[in-house]
């Protein structure tokens, strides 16, 4: 059975390991632990196993009043569980205890598969970063998801 818990520092290890199987360019130990320890924007989301390994994880900044997803990785072997739902639903209801009025991220133009997740959750694509990822020179999709107090915070604007 699989739960999804806040990240602390015991994951960072799977973490690291996690985001070296699942990106290109991948974070370093250091980054997470920079992460956990000193971003007071960090949010971070783990998917454990029953043997309490993580086998996923989410996160996102908290800047202002906006999140901004930065990675959402699920090791190849637990894809298709349901476990990439499980965290974005968790980075979401943090966002709405926060009261943001959205969440943002980036994905790869290529990236079909995060691209069907995103907007199975209600995420909609805004705009384009050209040559975003460096070592592709690949485009980045924007995409967003407003939440239901966008609309309060739009007509004080």
């Amino acid at each position: 059975m699989i739960k999804v818990i806040p990240m602390t520092e015991e994951y960072i290890d799977d973490v690291a390991e996690i985001d070296e199987h699942c990106f290109h360019v991948p974070w370093t130990r250091t980054d997470f632990e920079r992460e956990i320890r000193e971003n007071k924007l960090a949010i971070y989301f783990v998917a454990v196993n029953e043997d309490n390994k993580a086998v996923g994880y989410a996160g996102m900044w908290h800047v202002v009043n906006e999140g901004h997803i930065t990675n959402v990785a699920v090791l190849e072997s637990y894809r298709r569980m349901g476990i990439g739902d499980m965290l974005m639903e968790a980075l979401e209801e943090r966002g709405l205890e926060l009261e943001m009025i959205g969440i943002t991220l980036e994905v790869r133009i290529s990236n079909y598969g995060a691209q069907k997740l995103y907007t199975k959750h209600g995420y909609k694509p805004e705009g384009f970063r050209k040559k975003y990822y460096t070592d592709t020179n690949e485009d980045a999709i924007i995409m967003w998801k407003y939440f239901p107090n966008y609309e309060n915070y739009s007509e004080t604007l």
